[in-house]
C-alpha cells in the first residue's frame, strides 16, 4: 500500500470519525512547527503527514478509495472541484496543512501575523497537481509572517509521596489526574486519565518525573507540563542520608559489655543477624557495607551503607550483690 495513513495517526483501520479527530488533534498540537522551534524541519514534515492522513481518512470517498487501492488509487482521483471521470493526471492534491489545522480548531491556538483569523501563510500550495508526498514535493514552505507563538504555562508540580520501601525496591504507581482539554470541536471539556509512573530503585527526594503537555488545555494557550516530584515518607526504623541508611539500636549494659548480636529486617524484607565483638559504648557506630539504598547511577546491586548508632541502657537499680559482682568484673 505504500503510505500508511492509519499508522501516521496511530489509529486502527476501523477508526471512527471521533477517533480520527482525537488522534489528529493530539498529533497536530504535538508536531505543529511553531511548537518545535528547535527542530522545525522534522516538525514541518510530520505536521504535513498528519494533516494529509487526516484529510484522506476523514473524507468517506477518499478513505474508501485508499482502503481499496492504496496511495495509487488516490493518484487517479479527480482534483477537488473536478467533475470529470476516468483517469486524472493531476489526481489528489493534499490541502494546505495550516488550513486544515485552523478549520479543525475553529480558531487556531497559534497566532499568525498576516494569514487571517486562524490561518497561517507558513505553507503555500504550489497548485502543481500530483500526489503530494512527505518530502516537500507538491507543496513548499515559505517564510511568511508567523507572529507570536502561543505561550506555554510553567510546569504544574505535584508531590508523589513514596515509602522508603518503594524507593528501595522500585514500584509502579498509577496516578489518576483530572484536567481540561480542548475537544475536536474547540470546546473546553473535563477529562480524567491514568498515568503510570515507574519509580526506580534508589530515587531520591526531589527527583522529578515529567509528563509533557498533560496539564490543563485552554484555547489560545499551549498545555502545561505535569511534573511529579518524589517525596519520602518518614520511616519508623530507618532514616536516609543520600545513599546511606541510618538506624538507632539500644542494648543493655550487659549486652554492651559482652558484645551483642543485633537483628535487622531490611527494606526488602531480609533478616540480618550481625554479631559484634567489640564492647559497645554510648554513641558507638557500626557500618554494614552494602546494606544502604541502591545507587541509581551504578550497576544493579551497588548500594550505600547501613550505619547503626548504639545507645546503652544503664540499669536504674543494682542490688549490693550486683554492684559487687560488677565491680569485681571491671577490676574496680
Amino acid at each position: 500500500m505504500g503510505v500508511d495513513y492509519y499508522e501516521m495517526l496511530n489509529v486502527e483501520k476501523n477508526a471512527t470519525d471521533d477517533d480520527l479527530k482525537k488522534a489528529y488533534r493530539k498529533l497536530a498540537m504535538k508536531w505543529h512547527p511553531d511548537k518545535n522551534p528547535n527542530d522545525k524541519a522534522e516538525a514541518e514534515a510530520k505536521f504535513k503527514e498528519i494533516s494529509e492522513a487526516y484529510e484522506v481518512l476523514s473524507d468517506p470517498q477518499k478513505r474508501s478509495i485508499y482502503d481499496q487501492y492504496g496511495e495509487e488509487g488516490l493518484k487517479d482521483m479527480p482534483p477537488t472541484g473536478s467533475s470529470g471521470s476516468g483517469g486524472f493526471r493531476n489526481g489528489f492534491n493534499p490541502r494546505n496543512a495550516e488550513d486544515i489545522f485552523a478549520e479543525f480548531f475553529g480558531s487556531s491556538p497559534f497566532a499568525f501575523g498576516s494569514g487571517g483569523a486562524g490561518r497561517s501563510m507558513r505553507y503555500q500550495s504550489d497548485n502543481s497537481g500530483g500526489f503530494g508526498n512527505y518530502n516537500g514535493h507538491g507543496r513548499s514552505f515559505s517564510d511568511g509572517a508567523n507572529g507570536n507563538a502561543p505561550k506555554k504555562p510553567p510546569p504544574v508540580e505535584s508531590k508523589l509521596p513514596c515509602s522508603l520501601e518503594e524507593l528501595y525496591t522500585g514500584s509502579t504507581r498509577k496516578m489518576k489526574i483530572s484536567r481540561t482539554v480542548v475537544d475536536a470541536n474547540g470546546r473546553v471539556t473535563p477529562e480524567t486519565e491514568i498515568l503510570s509512573i515507574d519509580v526506580k530503585p534508589g530515587w531520591k527526594k526531589g527527583t522529578k518525573v515529567t509528563f509533557p503537555d498533560k496539564g490543563n488545555e485552554q484555547i489560545n494557550q499551549l498545555p502545561a507540563d505535569l511534573v511529579f516530584v518524589i517525596d519520602e515518607k518518614p520511616h519508623e526504623v530507618f532514616k536516609r542520608d543520600g545513599n546511606d541508611l541510618f538506624m538507632d539500636y539500644t542494648v543493655t549494659l550487659a549486652e554492651a559489655i559482652k558484645g551483642p548480636t543485633i537483628n535487622v529486617t531490611t527494606l526488602d524484607g531480609r533478616d540480618l543477624s550481625i554479631p559484634i565483638t567489640d564492647i559497645v559504648r554510648p554513641g558507638y557506630e557500626l557500618v554494614v557495607e552494602g546494606e544502604g539504598m541502591p545507587i541509581t547511577k551504578e550497576r544493579v546491586g551497588v548500594r550505600g551503607d547501613l550505619k547503626v548508632k548504639f545507645d546503652v541502657k544503664f540499669p536504674t537499680k543494682l542490688t549490693p550483690e550486683q554492684r559487687a559482682a560488677l565491680k569485681k568484673a571491671l577490676g574496680g
